[in-house]
């Protein structure tokens, strides 16, 4: 999704996404940058290395960290620079917040003072293009171990490493888990006994049942039509597999009549079609729609990122109990099970390797990814990091956060994601198309039209650099 075409409330949570999207492509076109690895460490390194201090961080420093001051502000860096400073007595965390992070800091890379650690997150983060090669290979900080004495990697999340991982290099670590589901009120589904749809004939029969009740299946509006078109991915791929994904990622020709995704889309259509999905979206604001569904109730499901809680919070009925389910899939035999889950880590933290202090950059990192810290920040921003179990079991009062985390388990390993529609900006184009398509005016063959059509103006533009996903 193009950040500047999403609504005002949503872009502090996608910033961080989009940074980590761009990213994953950015690791075949500076293969030669990435190569290098990190670089010496910085003036302050030096101090005696041991299990509380594994990177060898100086006595009595200062450890320099500029944070992205958007939807999850800094104070989660700050509760980890105090447990930085308590471990590491006499050293000190300087936390210092960016809304410009470009603007602020590429002058301190030219000059050879970057800070020891960058949340490079935001609309105005620095290109990884111009620093990749002056960025310290986090691996040793994920094969370290945490302040509860558990070697990192084996703390987080199935796939989180690979958006900042350029040929062996792990560049940056997203830190912020973002959950993609079909969210529902849990209240009014026991009430009427529904079950949540697992393939689209589920979905059919539910939509009938909502009808019945002078309820919609859906509603939409127009500025997020196209999280219509992010579920029908996520579904398209949890039916045809990796083959989906990677037709669409490399600018196929033909790539929308994937079986899959044609599964979906007639699907989706036949839903459109029965009266299922309230009309008017289109000219409706989004958060006027979103509210039908969390406050009226008018609709009984939406399609989402896990940021559609607190984006709501004050347009949701009391009792609604916010929960995230997976996507349908087409059939029961799809290639991959119905618990495959979209779900893209961001907020893409850094270490330069011209830090003053690169050891204390990579141990407040370190920090952030205890349980402790993990915990804190899931409590306070109620949204999940990539380190497993530091969500109680009622998920700190929200049901959202609670089936986000069981979203995560039961997905395993089986969590993917993409990046084309955010590489090559195409959001803006396709939700004039799924407009027309969730409003009843056009049909699967006109959707997968239109979309190859704007998927093909990209592929044939000689000016778009194009990444080859593998």
């Amino acid at each position: 999704m193009n950040i500047e075409n999403q609504p005002l409330a949503r872009r502090g949570f996608l910033r961080g996404a989009l940074a980590a999207a761009v990213l994953v492509p950015m690791g075949g076109a500076l293969a030669s940058c990435a190569a290098g690895g990190g670089g010496t460490p910085g003036a302050s390194s030096g101090g005696a290395v041991s299990a509380t201090n594994p990177f060898g961080m100086a006595d009595k420093s200062v450890v320099d960290a500029v944070i992205f001051k958007g939807g999850y502000g800094i104070d989660y860096v700050e509760f980890a620079g105090k447990a930085l400073e308590k471990g590491q007595a006499g050293s000190s965390a300087k936390i210092a917040p960016s809304t410009d992070i470009a603007t602020e800091l590429q002058p301190r890379f030219v000059g050879g003072t970057p800070p020891d650690l960058i949340d490079n997150s935001g609309a105005k983060a620095i290109g990884f293009s111009t620093i990749l090669a002056q960025l310290e290979d986090l691996t040793p900080v994920v094969e370290a171990k945490n302040l509860e004495g558990k070697v990192i990697r084996d703390t987080l999340y199935g796939g989180v490493l690979a958006p900042g991982t350029f040929e062996g290099k792990l560049a940056a670590l997203n830190y912020v888990l973002t959950v993609y589901a079909v969210w529902y009120s849990a209240a009014l589904f026991e009430e009427k006994g529904w079950a949540v749809p697992k393939t689209w004939e589920e979905a059919m029969a539910l939509g009938a049942k909502a009808k019945a009740e002078g309820k919609y299946l859906f509603c939409w509006g127009k500025e997020a039509a196209t999280y219509y078109q992010e579920m029908a991915i996520a579904s398209a791929i949890k039916e045809g597999g990796d083959e989906v994904r990677l037709g669409l990622e490399n600018l196929k020709d033909g790539c929308w009549s994937h079986p899959a995704i044609q599964g979906v889309f007639t699907a989706l259509d036949r839903i459109v079609k029965a009266g299922y999905v309230k009309p008017g979206g289109s000219g409706t604001a989004f958060t006027a729609a979103q509210a039908q569904w969390s406050n009226a109730q008018e609709a009984l499901l939406y399609p989402s990122g896990s940021w559609i809680e607190n984006e709501m919070k004050d347009q949701t009925k009391a009792g609604f109990k916010m929960t995230g389910a997976a996507v349908p899939t087409v059939t029961t035999g799809s290639k991959m099970p119905y618990t495959a889950l979209h779900s893209a880590a961001g907020e893409p933290f850094v270490v330069p390797s011209q830090g003053k202090n690169v050891a204390g950059g990579k141990e407040l990192l370190r920090v952030m990814l205890s349980k402790e810290a993990a915990t804190n920040f899931a409590k306070t921003k109620l949204a999940p990091t990539i380190v497993k179990d530091t969500v109680p079991a009622d998920g700190f009062g929200s049901t959202a956060l609670v089936s986000q985390t069981k979203l995560l388990d039961g997905a395993a390993k089986d969590i993917f994601t993409w990046n084309f529609i955010d590489l090559y900006g195409t959001n803006k184009d396709q939700l004039v198309v799924w407009n027309t398509f969730l409003d009843g005016k056009s049909d699967v063959a006109t959707l997968t039209s239109a979309l190859q059509k704007i998927t093909d103006k990209v592929r044939n533009d000689p000016s778009v650099k194009k990444i080859d996903v593998k």
